[in-house]
């Protein structure tokens, strides 16, 4: 199964976007985290084209060869929300089931609650509902040491200058330490330096982490996620802790959590074929 790629105009910006599966397939959006872009979905895109679901794997705003606006008010997550419905109009449909890991599930849980009509289901993958954070972090404080580079990240152009020096050597290794071992070849970090050295990606990509003063305004943290909500979790996660995930789903109809013992944040890389099961059955279910 080929994987095509294209830019697509969305709410005012062109977003690099990865499409597989026969167009008349029912839509199966896949959102990124930080620092990845498209490329982080090569272990489920073609499994979920080859099960008959038409694939759209974007480089979010901000990220990878998609464009990439000025402003930290721009990666608000109001705005990433609205690029998203901007993609499922662009393949003519109604709605869309909706994939998310890290900020790829924020988007997708505010999807969820804002514009639950256009959302067909939604699996999150290590990331919880945005309207739990203050909650548990005022009851389990070992959440704000998990938490902290999220700080260290509102700090400007600092970031920018470690995590570039020596040719984004310090994310790479990020990238091993937090993950299974081997779960990123030489290779695949190769992809993604590539990725972090376009023009202005860096500064764009963690804009996205200076705008949580101006997403947090937005978030609904009264009402419960209407559609369908699936949460996938490895048990491992060193940036995010179980209570997160199990906190979440009060704002959900889902009765429980699916565990990936031993894996990390990066589940779906680690353990693809459980996780792409896991994705299949939910989509099957929700047709």
């Amino acid at each position: 199964m080929d994987i095509d790629f294209e830019y697509i105009h969305t709410n005012g910006v062109d977003l690099h976007v990865a499409v597989a599966g026969p167009e008349e397939g029912r839509l199966v959006i896949l959102l990124h985290g930080f620092p990845e872009f498209w490329y982080s979905w090569r272990r489920q895109i073609r499994v979920l084209a080859e099960a008959g679901y038409r694939v759209v794997a974007p480089d979010q705003r901000g990220y990878n060869k998609s464009d990439k606006p000025a402003g930290v008010e721009s990666y608000a997550i109001e705005i990433l929300k609205e690029d998203v419905i901007g993609l499922i109009d662009y393949f003519n449909r109604d709605k869309a089931a909706i994939v998310g890991h890290d900020w790829g599930g924020a988007v997708g849980w505010h999807l969820a609650s804002v514009n639950p009509e256009r959302v067909r289901c939604f699996t999150a993958i290590n990331m919880p509902h945005p309207g739990v954070f203050p909650e548990v972090i005022m009851t389990k404080p070992t959440q704000i040491l998990k938490s902290a580079y999220m700080l260290f990240f509102q700090v400007p152009r600092l970031p920018e200058a470690i995590m570039s020096f020596k040719d984004y050597s310090s994310m790479e290794q990020a990238l091993k330490v937090t993950s299974r071992k081997g779960t990123f070849s030489d290779k695949e970090l190769g992809a993604y330096n590539i990725a972090w050295s376009k023009d202005n990606a860096l500064k764009s990509m963690l804009n996205w982490y200076r705008a949580i003063s101006h997403s947090i305004k937005s978030i609904d943290k009264k009402s419960k996620v209407e559609v369908p909500v699936k949460i996938i979790w490895g048990s491992s996660d060193q940036f995010l802790s179980q209570r997160l995930a199990e906190e979440s789903l009060k704002y959900t109809r889902t009765q429980r959590v699916v565990w990936v013992n031993g894996a990390t944040h990066w589940v779906h890389q680690e353990y693809p074929d459980f996780v792409n099961d896991q994705i299949l059955k939910f989509l099957d279910e929700h047709k």
